[in-house]
């Protein structure tokens, strides 16, 4: 599993870039990768399959009893929309439409936003661009937990806790870490989302929408799928700020397990990070890797060295 971190080990400072670093050095030898960025012409219809699957299964759902929703939303609903919130994420990226077309990838954002009952896909892009260009900066990285996290939820208990609430820090720890001027398309995603809640409400129920809401939340924390948010970026290896994962989940998640290609090359579409890996296998062969997400989560609440400090938290350089 590697060598853990401990509680200290979040103050460690570095003001390098690994990501530009080792883009540079790969696009110097393999200057081929550039045929890769660009828009994945199929991402569209998959992503359109899905929404249309979730929408139809509701029909199917709507009389049957809460021990069985929970039991399938888990199962399905829930991981479908898990799915459909990590092609938000690549829609941010513009791997949809290009980036010559910014209101086609906005508004498909939109689309496939809906089964997730709360309007998420512009505020998302809106972050998740600090994200990368900040990766790890304190409040500039809304990725980054909390000190409050960090110190609440410490225990083996705590972090079960935690992660069984992880979709709300998820959504609220923007808000309150470096909240951002409302824009005009999160309005119009505000509008978009509550008529399409309201049409299914009509429908099939508000049952329905509830049940939305619970099987999403379910994948999202105590979940193998949950797992992709704890091995992206925490330290399961000693100084490693970006792990990539290289199982099968990542055939229903976008390839977002390709994490280190994903943050060297975030203009590829998430189809085609495999051939990132394939082109440049020296330069992440032999980087630390997960092979489950499953024993992501079990390793991040049993191991005693394993917590919310176990991030690089990087400082701006002063002159």
């Amino acid at each position: 599993m590697g060598q853990h971190v401990s509680r200290t080990d979040f103050e460690w400072t570095s003001d390098d870039q690994p990501h530009n670093t080792r883009r540079i050095e790969i696009l110097k030898k393999y200057p081929e990768i550039k045929q890769l960025f660009g828009h994945d012409p199929n991402f569209k219809w998959i992503c359109t399959a899905l929404v249309l699957i979730q929408i139809a299964s509701l029909y199917f759902l709507q009389d049957k009893s809460w021990p069985v929703l929970i039991v399938v939303g888990y199962c399905f609903n829930g991981v479908i929309n898990h799915s459909l919130t990590l092609a938000i994420h690549d829609i941010s990226h513009n791997v949809c439409f290009g980036n010559s077309r910014f209101l086609a990838n906005r508004f498909f954002g939109m689309f496939v936003n809906l089964p997730l009952v709360f309007p998420a896909s512009i505020s998302f892009k809106k972050y998740h661009t600090d994200h990368h260009r900040y990766q790890g900066f304190g409040n500039l990285d809304t990725d980054m937990p909390t000190p409050f996290e960090a110190k609440l939820f410490c225990t083996t208990f705590g972090k079960f806790c935690w992660l069984v609430l992880q979709p709300f820090f998820y959504i609220l720890r923007p808000l309150v870490v470096n909240p951002k001027p409302i824009v005009t398309l999160e309005i119009v995603n505000i509008v978009v989302q509550l008529i399409f809640d309201a049409i299914i409400a009509y429908f099939f129920g508000s049952r329905m929408l509830v049940y939305l809401v619970v099987a999403t939340f379910s994948t999202m924390g105590l979940h193998p799928l949950g797992g992709h948010f704890l091995s992206e970026h925490y330290m399961f290896h000693k100084g490693t700020s970006t792990t990539s994962y290289y199982g099968p989940l990542n055939w229903i998640t976008f390839n977002v397990g390709y994490h280190n290609e994903h943050h060297d090359f975030p203009a590829v579409p998430g189809s085609k990070l495999p051939l990132v890996k394939k082109i440049a296998s020296e330069f992440y062969d032999n980087l630390p890797q997960h092979h489950s997400w499953t024993k992501v989560v079990y390793d991040f609440i049993f191991d005693p060295s394993l917590g919310h400090y176990s991030r690089i938290k990087r400082k701006a350089k002063h002159s």
